[in-house]
């Protein structure tokens, strides 16, 4: 199946403006405030900001959403944005969100990751991931986006561990290399 960017966009920007995103935030942040959409083209969507929320403190928290419309027992983590030209998936790059938020409609649950962790888990993992399992790929007009579907339990035990660091190797392997 080919993508289409302009059908892709605007399927996107009708998740964006889903119902349901508000009490999602509601629910996962106690002092939720207000949110914000990120729409226009510019340095925040290139850094994977989709939403901003405010807390009642005035502190503004980041969200990179994606959306699945089908139930899976995975989370893909997006290992290249063009897999022959090895441009880096959104996994491997610096992006300024706070959170990559994945929310699957049929079962009404959104996981809300913390992005510096999940990259840390990647850089940790990403090799083992990649061995282990099979990748998603998405034909584009003129390239191929690859996906390492990883199932949620593994990820977030990954996460927890991601979560502590021991100083005496604070130095990560790969120091963020692509994988």
């Amino acid at each position: 199946m080919m993508h289409d960017f302009a059908q892709s966009l605007k399927a996107s920007h009708a998740q964006a403006d889903a119902p349901w995103w508000e009490p999602v935030y509601r629910n996962a942040f106690p002092d939720f405030a207000v949110m914000h959409c990120v729409r226009q083209d510019g340095w925040a969507q290139r850094g994977g900001i989709d939403r901003v929320i405010v807390l009642k403190s005035g502190k503004t928290l980041t969200v990179d959403e994606k959306v699945r419309t089908k139930q899976y027992p995975d989370i893909l983590l997006e290992r290249w944005s063009d897999r022959a030209r090895k441009k880096a998936g959104w996994v491997q790059k610096a992006l300024a969100c706070d959170y990559i938020a994945v929310a699957c409609i049929p079962t009404q649950t959104c996981h809300l990751l913390p992005f510096q962790q999940l990259r840390r888990a990647w850089i940790l993992h990403g090799h083992e991931w990649i061995a282990r399992y099979e990748p998603v790929l998405a034909d584009n007009p003129g390239y191929v986006t690859e996906s390492i579907p990883v199932p949620v339990d593994v990820l977030f035990g990954a996460l927890m561990g991601a979560m502590t660091v021991h100083w005496a190797s604070a130095a990560d392997p790969g120091k963020g290399a692509l994988l």
